[in-house]
This record gives C-alpha cells, structure tokens and sequence, in this order.
C-alpha cells in the first residue's frame, strides 16, 4: 500500500488539506448576558489552536462554599474535595490548562483559557450535580392536607388584620405574594392585591394546585404562580402540615399543557430514596424511540444492591429522578428490579447539556454547593514582549536549523527542511484537530519535537551516507538508508511517547500542555521523516533515475 509517488502525494495532500480545514478562522454563536441581563446571540471568530492562559488569557472564576444550600460540617475537607471535583469537571469539559487552586481556607480560584461560553462553564462549576432517586407518594397526603393548610394561611392573613395592620404594613400573606396596599403589578402583569385578596377567599393553595391524574404525588401548578405557591409552602405552619416522612420537589423548568404553562410539583417519600454516591460512569446519548438526550449511569456494587433493593420493594410505583433537589422530567414507572444500571431522559434539553450532567455526574457531587464571589476577564500572563522574545527565539533556532541540515546535507538537507513544513503544518491541525490548548509550555514540547524529527532525519542521512560508502547504487542506498534506520527511530519516538503519555496522565496544568504537544509532535515528525521525506526521495529519483552521485 503506498507503493506508488501517486498514492503517496494523494495521501500527503489529504493529510494537508485536513490540517487547513482544522486550523481555518470559524464562526460561531454563543449566547451573552447583556448589562440588563438579557441573553443574546453573539457571533465570535475563533482562530485554532486555542491559546492559553499565558498567551490569550480568559476567565477568572472566584468560588466559596455556599453554605446556605447546605451547611458544612468541615469546611478544610469540603474545600479540598471541591478542588478534586472541579479538576475533573473542567478536564472532561474540555479546556486544557486550566488554573484550578485553592486560596486561603475557603476560596477557590478557576481560570479558563479561551472559554467560548462563559455561561456554559459556570453552569457545570457550580452544579452540585447531587443525584437522588426517590419513590412518590400514593398516598394523596397533599390533597387531604390542602384544607388544613389554607385555613392556616388565612388564619396568618387574619392575625394581620385581614390586609394590613400597624397603620399600612402588608399582611403575612400578602408580604409572600408580593402585595401591599398600593396597587401594583407582578411580572404576569396582574394586579397582586387583587390576586392576594383573591386567594384568601378562594383558598390560596387549592385554588393554584391540582392533581396532574397521570403519575401519583404529582401535581399542577401555574408557571406564574410558581414562586408564590412556593413561598407558601414554606411557611413553617403550612410545610408542618405534611406527614413527616414526605417532602415537596419542584420540576426544574415548566411544561406547557395546551396553551398554559405548568410547573410540577411532586410529593416524595424521604424514606424511600438513596442517592448517588455510588455512581461510578455517566455516558450521554440519544433514545432510541423518541430521540431526544438521555444520559445512562452506573453504579458500583454497593450502589447497586442498594438500588436493587429500593426498585424491588417498589415494583409498580413512581420514582422520581432528582438532581439538586429539582425532578428531571416525568418520574418513571418501577416495571422490575433494577440494579447498576438506569437511564435519566432530559426532555426539553439539549444533546450538550446531556453531556454537561453526564461529566458532572461522572466527576462527582460536591459537598456543598459553590457560589461566584468573583468573576472578571484575565488578560494574557505574557506580556508583549516576552511573546515577541519568545518568537524571536524560536525563528532564529530554526533559521540556523536549516542552515545547518542544508550546509551539513546539501540537497538531502533541503529536502528534510521542505519535509518540516510538513511537520509543522500537521502538527498544527492535529491540535487543532483535538482542540488542544497552546500555551507556553506546549511551545516548549513543539520545539522538542522539531528536534526529535531533525533528528530522525540525520538518522536517515548517515545511514545512507553509509551504504554509498560501501559501493551501493543511489537507489539502493536510499531504500537501505531507510530500512536500517527505521527500528531506531521507530524505538526512539515511541519511548519518549510513553513517557509523554505518563505526563499526560500523571500530570496537571502545564505539564499535560507539554506532553500533548510533544506527543502530536513526535507522531508528526514520524510521518514527515518516515514517509513525507521519502516521497520526495523517490521523486527526485523518478526524475533522475541515471543518477550516480547524491549530494547528502
């Protein structure tokens, strides 16, 4: 195979115009949160490879623990448990050499390099990404308690006077509901005394929830009444109200019934739950049947027994898929035992957020959930003239690299010189390919690598240089040239991979940009010196074949 100059130069030319391709400016829409706080569509112009933090600069992301949500019981242990974490998140969503640090004793710094979408990558820093499942309630506790709770509620609305008490302050109900003597309007553009009197005659929470008639515990309730039915249910009287051993979740975004638009409200079993500590892979993907994103999990042994238990005892109910306290679409129906592994369908959302929570789910939940405290724009570390000194180095090392092959080599040297604009050129779109991340220690592995594949080309030359030596025709020399040489370098360039490939994997930060960069490196000088080079070898010979003498 590749026997031929034509498939090799149509090889050659595929691997060029594949490189283009990965390294040409594209487009592309991301959505930004104006100084009003609306979202709009942005069109930016990324220019591959990404560079990093050193050389382009990017996010800086202060987090403290917010311990509102849930409170810390070791704040030492939390805080280094968050770092783990968000390494492995920011790893597995895709920005190489980030800074992740932890300062002082409760605050964590993240910088991003490059980050297209800012929003994105806050969203997956700070989701808890706490998994639950839980098994509805049958009971129809809500519906019997409902009564009880509304008299509460208008039991709080008389104390304060019916409407106001203490010459004009609104009323307990009427502080919940967003109302006040005055006439106002909420969000829905109604008129919220109006609404508040309303609700007190009618049964303020009977009146805004319903059962949906499709799954047990599950209920209806408007989207624009949401916050306030929310508010109501906890007031300590109304939430004392329901049994001890059940609890409210919300759904995390509305669904639109006809024309109207709906937030369920679920009633679980606190009992009846376990969570998901023991989940050990997330993958994302597409249904099958309805083709929308879904995200399959597994747990590990103990998970699944636990799990295994739960499902078996509760064949037939509903159980409700959670994360961070919000129900992930409509919970399931219990058909048999499962054990390690389920599935979570995302109705409404993305094949990219599928990903997102499967790579939160995978890094795992943290300890308590984060809290921005600082967010700002980063210029690069680099000032302008390290860069250009950087550049000037680097040019003037490769001047005198060719300089030095075409002095040492003559012909053969120009024409290992002509293969290293190859090499660079694959080199650049394999990172571009990968979308690697370029900063200056990844500079530093590219002019290794530059090394590494001169070096396979002197390897080469000497060897030929050695069969003339012994009397053999051009031909021949060239073709043994390569034969011998090829073991040596095949056995060089793969050592110092595996080596590179321990720094990716042991490594952080810096450290995994080199070895990425010299890993694509040494691949690329393999197939330059290799195989690019010795095309043009049997080019010059295809037009000489009389040639006696070769100026190497």
């Amino acid at each position: 195979m590749f026997t031929t100059i034509r498939s090799r130069l149509i090889l050659i030319a595929v691997l060029v115009l594949v490189s283009v391709y990965n390294l040409l400016p594209r487009e592309q829409t991301i959505r930004v949160r104006t100084a009003t706080g609306a979202m709009k569509d942005t069109v930016i112009t990324i220019i591959p490879p990404n560079k990093g933090l050193d050389l382009k600069g990017g996010m800086h992301l202060g987090l403290e623990l917010d311990e509102s949500e849930r409170v810390s019981t070791d704040r030492a242990r939390d805080i280094d448990l968050a770092l783990t974490i968000l390494r492995k998140r920011i790893d597995e969503f895709g920005v190489a050499e980030p800074l992740i640090q932890k300062v002082g004793d409760s605050r964590i710094v993240v910088e991003l390099a490059g980050i297209d979408d800012p929003n994105r990558a806050k969203a997956i820093v700070q989701q808890s990404a706490f998994l639950e499942f839980k098994i509805t309630d049958e009971t129809a506790a809500l519906e019997n308690v409902l009564p009880a709770m509304d008299r509460v509620i208008r039991r709080l609305g008389l104390d304060a006077g019916g409407t106001t008490t203490d010459g004009g302050r609104p009323s307990a109900v009427q502080a919940l509901l967003g109302g006040t003597d005055s006439v106002t309007a909420d969000s829905a553009g109604q008129d919220t005394t109006t609404v508040a009197n309303d609700l007190l005659v009618r049964g303020t929470l009977a009146g805004l929830i319903s059962t949906s008639g499709f799954v047990p515990g599950e209920y209806l309730v408007p989207e624009t009444a949401y916050p306030r039915v929310d508010s109501l249910l906890r007031i300590p009287d109304v939430r004392r109200l329901l049994p001890r051993d059940l609890e409210f979740r919300w759904n995390f975004q509305p669904t639109s019934v006809g024309v109207q638009s709906y937030r369920f409200l679920y009633v679980l079993q606190k009992d009846a739950s376990m969570n998901g500590e023991h989940l050990i892979d997330a993958q994302a993907g597409l249904d099958q049947v309805t083709n929308g994103p879904i995200v399959t999990f597994e747990l590990d042994r103990t998970g699944g027994r636990r799990f295994g238990r739960l499902t078996q005892a509760h064949v037939g109910d509903y159980m409700a898929i959670l994360l961070d306290n919000r129900v992930q679409g409509q919970p399931p129906v219990i058909q048999s035992r499962i054990d390690r592994r389920g599935q979570i369908t995302l109705d409404g959302r993305s094949i990219t957020e599928a990903r997102d929570l499967a790579l939160t789910l995978k890094a795992g939940a943290l300890p308590v959930p984060l809290k921005i405290v600082e967010e700002f724009q980063v210029k690069a570390s680099l000032g302008e003239d390290s860069k250009r000194a950087g550049i000037t180095a680097g040019l003037v090392g490769m001047i005198l690299v060719v300089l030095i092959m075409i002095a040492y080599y003559h012909m053969a040297g120009a024409v290992a010189v002509l293969a290293l604009t190859f090499y660079l050129l694959f080199t650049m779109g394999g990172l571009a390919a990968i979308n690697a991340t370029l900063t200056l220690p990844g500079l530093a592995g590219l002019v290794l690598s530059i090394g590494i594949a001169v070096d396979a080309n002197v390897l080469i030359f000497e060897r030929i240089r050695e069969e003339l030596a012994l009397g053999k025709t051009v031909r021949l020399a060239i073709d043994e040239g390569f034969a011998h040489a090829m073991s040596a370098i095949v056995d060089s360039n793969i050592s110092t991979i595996l080596t590179a490939m321990f720094l990716f994997q042991f490594g952080t930060g810096p450290v995994k940009g080199f070895a990425v960069t010299l890993i694509m490196g040494i691949i690329a000088s393999m197939v330059t010196a290799i195989f690019v080079t010795r095309t043009f070898f049997m080019i010059w010979l295809d037009r000489k074949p009389a040639m006696t003498t070769l100026s190497i």
